[in-house]
C-alpha cells in the first residue's frame, strides 16, 4: 500500500492510503471526498517530477508510473481549469476553493496586476477573513499575514478599500474577489518559459480561448482553438500548426523552443486537456473537422477521443 500526502488550498495536509497499482483518479477522488466536493472537474493534483517540472497527476495511469518517489512527494490539490466566469459555479464550496486559489496566486506573485486591483482584492480577502473593518485589528493582521508581494507599500490603500465593504458576508467577499480576478489578463494562466523562432525570450500559456504568447506579463498574441489545426512537440520544440489563411502575416506553422523535453511535453499535455475541457464541452454549432494533436512524430489522435488518451 502507498501512503500519499495531499496538501489542500488552505495549506492543510492529509495522508491517504491507496493500493500500489492505484490510478491517479483514486487519490484525486479521495481528496474530493475529503472536502465533500461535488464540482470536482475544475480541480487536479499537481506534483513536481524528478526533473523539477510541475506536472498534473493523470487520472487513468497508475500513480507509480507517473511519480518516481510517490511516498516522498506532496501532491497539491489546486484549481486546474479556471472558469471564464466563476459566478457560474454552482456550489459555494467550489467558489470558496477558487477564491483560495486566487488568494494563493496573488500572494505568490502568480497573478500580477496593477496596485489598485491588487489592493482591492486584498481588501476583500480581509473582509472575508475578519468581517467588518476595525483598524487596529486590520493593521495587526496585515503585519502578520502576507497577501501581496509588495504589501508593505499598499497597506493604507488596502485599508482604505476595506472600510467600504461593511456588511458583506464571506461568500459575497469571495465573489467580489473572483469578479475582479477574472477580468485580469493574467487570470488562470501559468507562464511557461520559451523562445520564438527568432530567439526572442517569451512565455507560453494556455487558457480557455487557446494558446497565448506573452512577453513578460503582457499578452502579445492569442491563437484561438478555432484557428489551430494541430499541436505537437518534438523533443523540446512546441509546434502550432494553423489553418490555412488564418493570418497572412503569420506562418502556418510556428515553432517555440522550451527549456526541456519534459517542460515541452507538460505544456503540450496541458493544451490537450484545456482544449478538451473548454472547447469540446461547448455545444457544437456544426460538425468540426477533427483537431489533431501529435506527441513527438509518431503519436496522433483525434480530440474526440481525448478522454482516453490525455493522461
Amino acid at each position: 500500500m502507498l501512503h500519499l500526502k495531499v496538501q489542500f488550498l488552505d495549506d492543510s495536509q492529509k495522508t491517504f492510503v491507496v493500493d500500489q497499482k492505484a490510478p491517479g483518479k483514486e487519490l484525486f477522488n479521495m481528496s474530493c471526498s475529503h472536502l465533500n466536493l461535488t464540482e470536482k472537474e475544475y480541480f487536479g493534483l499537481e506534483f513536481r517530477n524528478h526533473a523539477g517540472c510541475q506536472m498534473w497527476l493523470g487520472l487513468l495511469k497508475p500513480i507509480t508510473k507517473q511519480v518516481k518517489h510517490p511516498k516522498e512527494t506532496i501532491f497539491k490539490f489546486m484549481v486546474k481549469f479556471f472558469l471564464v466566469d466563476p459566478g457560474l459555479l454552482k456550489g459555494e464550496l467550489t467558489r470558496y476553493l477558487f477564491a483560495l486559489q486566487i488568494k494563493k496566486n496573488l500572494a505568490s506573485g502568480k497573478l500580477p496586476c496593477n496596485d489598485n486591483s491588487a489592493a482591492l482584492m486584498a481588501s476583500y480577502v480581509l473582509q472575508s477573513e475578519l468581517g467588518d473593518f476595525e483598524e487596529d485589528t486590520a493593521r495587526k493582521h496585515l503585519e502578520q499575514n502576507q497577501y501581496l508581494p509588495n504589501q508593505e507599500y499598499l497597506d493604507n490603500k488596502i485599508l482604505k478599500y476595506y472600510q467600504r465593504h461593511v456588511g458583506k458576508s464571506p461568500a459575497e467577499s469571495d465573489m467580489q474577489l473572483l469578479d475582479i480576478a477574472r477580468k485580469l489578463d493574467t487570470y488562470g494562466i501559468r507562464p511557461h518559459a520559451a523562445s520564438d523562432g527568432e530567439g526572442m525570450q517569451i512565455n507560453l500559456a494556455v487558457a480557455h480561448m487557446g494558446v497565448l504568447v506573452l512577453r513578460g506579463n503582457t499578452k502579445i498574441n492569442t491563437f484561438n482553438w478555432a484557428n489551430i489545426r494541430k499541436l505537437s512537440f518534438k523533443r523540446k520544440h512546441f509546434l502550432i500548426k494553423l489553418h490555412p489563411h488564418i493570418d497572412t502575416l503569420c506562418k502556418d506553422t510556428l515553432v517555440f523552443t522550451m527549456e526541456s523535453r519534459d517542460a515541452c511535453k507538460a505544456f503540450w499535455k496541458s493544451c490537450v486537456e484545456y482544449h478538451a475541457f473548454f472547447r469540446l464541452s461547448e455545444e457544437p454549432k456544426r460538425k468540426p473537422k477533427p483537431f489533431l494533436c501529435s506527441k513527438g512524430s509518431n503519436f496522433r489522435y483525434r480530440y474526440e477521443d481525448v478522454s482516453s488518451h490525455a493522461f
